[in-house]
């Protein structure tokens, strides 16, 4: 399964001063990590965040969003968010720091 590689690029723009960043293939497309923890990524052409239980019930109030259930199951603290609703570099930069602030309540791995 391939994701979006221009997506990739503009997630790493948005991350790309940000400290202990790292890149790993996951859910057969591409995740970011804050030091170990997985704070966003790819899934073909969806933005997907990790927000957390509260954060996500937050977030599926926005459009364009919908629960993540890559494996069929609802995986409670993660969303997708679809290309309409990341379509503006606005947009995407401030889905990408929302996951980005979940990420660092972890101590890193």
């Amino acid at each position: 399964m391939a994701y979006n590689e221009p997506l990739a690029e503009s997630i790493r723009s948005v991350l790309h001063q940000k400290k202990g960043i790292t890149e790993r293939k996951m859910f057969g497309g591409i995740a970011f990590m804050l030091h170990g923890n997985m704070c966003c990524g790819i899934v073909d052409d969806k933005l997907m965040l990790r927000l957390g239980n509260a954060g996500v019930e937050v977030a599926l109030e926005q459009p364009h969003t919908r629960p993540m259930d890559f494996t069929g199951r609802v995986m409670k603290s993660m969303l997708y968010v679809d290309p309409e609703g990341i379509a503006s570099d606005a947009d995407l930069e401030s889905w990408v720091e929302k996951a980005v602030e979940f990420a660092a309540t972890f101590p890193p791995k």
